[in-house]
């Protein structure tokens, strides 16, 4: 068993979500990628859709993709949600760190050194690095040089390939959709569908919930929702 994880907020999913875990599962040869929506993120502000609702908008997302399959790993334990425990998880049902690959953006992976459990966290599984537009893959090496020694490029590299008996960090250049999850909420607040940004059923599953939509306070006026 080859197994991807992809974790994130979710709110709400999105085809750039979509895209990296595909790019992912060709590049690597998985033989699953599981959808790990967060409780509380760590590193950013809460979620505006409740965890059910992201939860219910992510199985929507990854219906039509049998390679795609769906965890509340997190969203089942309270407060913040920690790479370093769900990957833990994984390793007490018996895979390898060598068989997991955690999926992560760029923009995500360079901030590696705040995480929790961090450099320890690194040896828990391989680590796949996706490209996003607007963020250089190659201004890793510059920024986070300690951990060159861990770089693969899937573009020049075999697959399989790892630096020596450990785990690696695979850096993945692919063609991903350039989406802004917080432009997709200012799009359904409006009322409006995102494009392609998100898949048919989850943008008319968040408006027929009017998940992003600006509530009314007492005084009939309208604010965001928390």
């Amino acid at each position: 068993m080859r197994l991807g994880i992809l974790g994130g907020a979710f709110d709400p999913i999105h085809t750039g979500h979509l895209d990296a875990a595909a790019a992912t599962l060709r590049a690597l040869a998985l033989d699953q990628v599981v959808f790990v929506p967060t409780h509380v993120p760590s590193h950013r502000d809460a979620p505006r859709a409740s965890r059910f609702h992201r939860f219910a908008m992510a199985a929507l997302a990854i219906q039509p993709h049998p390679a795609f399959v769906l965890s509340d790993l997190e969203l089942s334990r309270p407060g913040p949600s920690y790479t370093a425990v769900t990957l833990r998880h994984f390793r007490s049902q018996g895979l390898a760190p060598s068989q997991v690959f955690f999926i992560t953006g760029v923009d995500a992976f360079a901030e590696i050194a705040t995480w929790y459990d961090y450099p320890a966290v690194l040896d828990a599984s391989h680590f796949v690095v996706v490209s996003r537009p607007g963020y250089r893959l190659d201004a890793l090496r510059a920024r986070l040089p300690d951990l060159r020694h861990r770089f693969v490029d899937l573009g020049v590299a075999a697959a399989s390939s790892a630096p020596g008996a450990g785990t690696a960090v695979f850096l993945l250049q692919a063609e991903t959709r350039d989406v802004s999850s917080t432009e997709v909420r200012r799009r359904l607040a409006a009322g409006d569908a995102p494009d392609d940004r998100v898949p048919r059923a989850v943008t008319e599953y968040a408006l027929r919930h009017r998940l992003y939509h600006p509530a009314p306070d007492a005084a009939g006026q309208l604010h965001d929702q928390e």
